[in-house]
């Protein structure tokens, strides 16, 4: 949809270019609030079309229409949140938030399928969208996970956040404050990138040589391993614990696949594993490393979560 600014001047709107401009951030909010790129999108449309639905007049009356967006898109994604829960309790197996690929991996061609739009692209991969923090985020209350988002990732004032979330500036900072304790109680300390890299990479080597006492020992003895396949594909449906049960299960898995390839990618920002058949993506796993052992691995098998890892 385009606007001219004059009669037969050829420009476009510049407020149609600046509302247009708000896309990015509101696809970045969307997916870390919902844990999904498709109901991401979803929103930014609803949002969009809540716009275009209203008058020109009631459109100039509107002081910051980014700030407008924002409001309506943190609503929609808190009613949603609302309603989560008891999809969720529909949802075949456990549910893990869609994984992203990296942006440079998405340009050179290796998560494929024709497909233009690059969601890596579209979000901005920082510590707010690895694995292990979307997760945490799932155990938050809606307003909790809101309030968090938009003050801690999108620097957005208490005040700003209590007119999208219904509650007073101070009732949104003690949800702030309660969501940053949740995070702090769930995540161990940070291990250094290029030591996150090696273990997952030596996680891979071991995989791939069925080398169960090495995967061993690179998992934590509490290791917990945690699959999804949202009916759609076969995944065990509950958590898998302790790393000798997650090793031999592994080791499984690949004797039953001689034809799998087992590739290093960059999943949410941090190394990850992408297994393929016949050129086709059949598993994105995630992991979180603590210290020099793996305590989570998240293994995303739902097709409809692959579709930007999945090959031509």
């Amino acid at each position: 949809m385009t606007t001219r600014s004059g009669p037969g001047d050829g420009r476009l709107d510049p407020s149609l270019s600046a509302i247009m401009s708000e896309r990015r951030k509101l696809i970045n909010l969307a997916y870390r609030l919902l844990g999904s790129l498709a109901d991401a999108e979803d929103v930014v449309q609803e949002t969009y079309a809540r716009w275009y639905t209203m008058s020109q007049r009631q459109q100039e009356a509107i002081e910051s229409p980014g700030a407008w967006l924002t409001k309506v898109a943190g609503r929609i994604c808190l009613d949603l949140l609302g309603s989560a829960r008891a999809r969720r309790e529909r949802y075949v197996g456990e549910w893990i938030p869609e994984p992203l690929p990296d942006r440079q991996e998405w340009i050179n061609g290796r998560s494929g399928g024709g497909t233009t739009a690059d969601p890596a692209d579209r979000v901005t991969l920082d510590e707010s969208i690895n694995m292990a923090f979307l997760v945490v985020l799932e155990s938050m209350t809606p307003a909790e996970r809101v309030a968090l988002i938009l003050h801690d990732v999108f620097r957005y004032s208490f005040a700003e956040v209590a007119e999208i979330v219904g509650r007073t500036p101070a009732a949104c900072r003690r949800l702030a404050s309660s969501a940053r304790r949740r995070i702090r109680d769930s995540q161990p300390p940070a291990t250094p990138a290029a030591q996150r890299a090696g273990i997952v990479r030596d996680f891979k080597q071991a995989w791939e040589a069925k080398d169960i006492e090495a995967l061993i020992g690179l998992l934590d003895p509490d290791a917990t391993a945690i699959a999804d396949g949202g009916g759609l594909a076969t995944a065990v449906l509950h958590p898998i614990e302790g790393g000798e049960q997650i090793a031999r299960l592994l080791v499984d898995l690949v004797g039953k696949a001689p034809n799998l390839t087992i590739l290093e990618r960059t999943v949410n920002g941090q190394p990850g594993l992408v297994a393929q058949q016949d050129g086709v993506t059949v598993v994105v796993m995630a992991f979180d490393v603590a210290g020099d052992r793996i305590k989570h691995i998240w293994a995303v098998r739902n097709p409809e979560k692959l579709r930007p890892w999945t090959t031509g």
